[in-house]
């Protein structure tokens, strides 16, 4: 046991010094960019923190650290990717070297911390970036393949298939805090609060992520709808209408209630609905 925990506090260590390689490398393209600036003032920490012989004594915070860096790192390589509009010849592989890269510090943090909940090693809010970081790529890579008609007659279940994995990082992310029950000993003066923490509504980044899942399972009741291919997988696949009506039923009624005249538009979100119900 003790020898599998040295292997894998080696694991992580080779891991950092193989991101600073590769972040010294993105900085020769955009020398001010301020997340690979970030994620090299974090790499020079930890890598002090290893020459100086530290012990993994304080494993949760090395793996946070080592988390944000996987952020700052991926987020440069996905804003390159947008801003290229994924090419057609190197998008697949290099979203999913990204959403390998965004899935090793959860499985990090269960090797070396088998005896936590990956939560409680990593905390609430990185899990959460983690999981909207990935169903958010998927979604940015979806809406542009929405728009190449002729590719999607050719890779219609490839499309159904990333829109599908994506809208499961997204409900991932929706799951990661437990919804707030307003009858068990919590006294929220603040109703609005109390209606949002209820629905597990606990920023503005929860509430994009629920018109993401609208959209794309509008996308994938569309192209289902008019795809034979699909059939025999049915057992396996999303139940995208039900999801996205829920979904967006709630976006709609915090829009239009607490949050109304905040600036969040419900008229797509109500055109989905009317085709999904």
């Amino acid at each position: 046991m003790a020898d599998d925990y040295m292997r894998q506090g080696f694991e992580l260590e080779r891991r950092i010094f193989e991101l600073d390689i590769k972040c010294s490398s993105l900085k020769t393209e955009k020398q001010d960019d301020d997340y690979l600036q970030n994620a090299s003032a974090i790499l020079d920490k930890l890598k002090s923190f290893y020459r100086q012989g530290g012990e993994s004594s304080c494993i949760s915070k090395l793996l946070q650290d080592y988390t944000q860096v996987i952020l700052d790192i991926t987020f440069y390589e996905e804003n390159k990717l947008v801003d290229q509009e994924f090419p057609e010849d190197c998008s697949p592989f290099k979203i999913q070297q990204l959403l390998q890269d965004l899935t090793e510090p959860e499985v990090l943090a269960g090797r070396l911390a088998p005896t936590q909940e990956v939560q409680s090693v990593l905390g609430l809010e990185l899990l959460e970036c983690l999981y909207w970081r990935r169903g958010a790529l998927l979604y940015m890579y979806c809406h542009t393949l929405h728009q190449r008609k002729q590719w999607i007659k050719k890779n219609k279940d490839t499309f159904l298939k990333c829109i599908q994995e994506g809208v499961r990082y997204l409900m991932r992310m929706l799951q990661v805090r437990n919804s707030v029950k307003i009858n068990d000993g919590v006294v929220l003066h603040d109703t609005d609060t109390a209606s949002f923490l209820s629905e597990g509504i606990f920023s503005d980044t929860h509430l994009l992520t629920m018109m993401y899942i609208g959209e794309m399972c509008f996308w994938a009741v569309k192209y289902e709808d008019c795809s034979a291919d699909t059939v025999d997988r049915k057992e396996d696949r999303l139940q995208f209408r039900d999801i996205g009506t829920q979904i967006l039923n709630k976006y709609v009624l915090a829009c239009e209630g607490p949050l109304q005249g905040q600036g969040w538009n419900t008229e797509n979100a109500k055109e989905i609905l009317s085709i999904l119900q």
